[in-house]
């Protein structure tokens, strides 16, 4: 379908919701990862963000908390992002919901496949990554962030570290918690741009000219005074 002139704005929540996830997602695993004790020696470059979340970690209620909350405001993005398609922000919810559902199935120690934690991470890591898929447009006045190109690459650009956490995983290379940090940091700017530029794609549109006003630029021009509509001037013959 094409997209111009039915384009809506961005309301100022998810405009909120949308700045606070990337705010919630570092800050939450910062400080998560401050508060664990230093014989345990955490190292954020080669252990997980969901080892914060497990049992036995201190304070593992930083890091569910932020789990909810950052799912929590990609839910009200979605909501928000009225100029997007509506399957690209079903997808959108759908990966916040199995990111809070992480919170809900930690990781426990000593289980090297925690089914459930996996299946959990695997929806929630698809969703936020390859929803721009399911959300460009066509058109003139669509926002750049929602244009075919710019969806594709922002889908290939946040598969690009889910696929390194991956490799990390399975090889054990010592970094799979940098490879997870830049995969949830990608995942939480992205909707972040897509809102701004949503909101300067708003700011660019032209303002409508009201319907009155516009029939009146769009009528005839001024009639000569004394001169009916429709009346044509005929020649009189001169006499003699």
């Amino acid at each position: 379908m094409a997209y111009g002139s039915d384009m809506r704005d961005v309301p100022w929540w998810g405009v909120v919701s949308a700045a606070l996830a990337p705010v919630l997602m570092v800050g939450g695993w910062t400080v998560a990862a401050s508060l664990q004790p230093q014989v345990e020696q955490y190292d954020p470059v080669a252990d997980t963000v969901s080892a914060l979340a497990a049992p036995g970690a201190t304070d593992r209620w930083v890091m569910t908390l932020t789990f909810l909350l950052v799912g929590a405001c990609y839910i009200v993005t979605a909501l928000a992002l009225r100029p997007a398609r509506t399957t690209g922000r079903l997808i959108l919810i759908a990966g916040a919901l199995g990111g809070m559902l992480v919170a809900a199935n930690p990781e426990h120690a000593g289980q090297a496949y925690p089914v459930p934690h996996i299946i959990a991470a695997s929806i929630g890591f698809a969703g936020v990554a390859t929803w721009p898929g399911g959300a460009w447009r066509r058109g003139s006045a669509v926002p750049w962030a929602l244009r075919p190109v710019a969806a594709a690459a922002a889908v290939a650009a946040l598969l690009a570290p889910i696929a390194w956490f991956g490799a990390e995983l399975i090889l054990g290379a010592g970094q799979a918690g940098l490879a997870e940090r830049v995969a949830g940091a990608a995942q939480a700017i992205w909707p972040l741009t897509v809102v701004l530029s949503c909101l300067a794609a708003s700011r660019l549109r032209p303002v409508p000219v009201p319907e009155e006003a516009a029939a009146r630029l769009s009528g005839p021009g001024p009639r000569r005074p004394g001169r009916p509509p429709g009346h044509r001037a005929r020649c009189r013959p001169r006499p003699g």
